[in-house]
């Protein structure tokens, strides 16, 4: 993966703002489109997540594990 230490370190705070974003957008689907189009804007993101975390997070943090935040443990 990424083996520059300052890159793997950008890169894992990107992947965490974009996780908080991507929350945020569940809630809004939440509160302002039906309970159909809910569930439908949740499961896509839901995979985009598992996408960042199997293949951009996890490696990363292999390579890095103290770049690992507490709430990933």
């Amino acid at each position: 993966m990424i083996k520059d230490k300052e890159v793997a370190s950008r890169v894992s705070k990107l992947m965490l703002e974009f996780g908080e974003k991507l929350n945020e957008s569940v809630a809004l689907s939440k509160e302002r489109c039906s309970d159909a189009e809910f569930k439908a804007y949740r499961a896509v993101v839901g995979r985009l997540m598992g996408e960042m975390l199997l293949g951009v997070m996890n490696p990363l943090y292999q390579e890095h594990p103290d770049l690992k935040p507490k709430e990933l443990l």
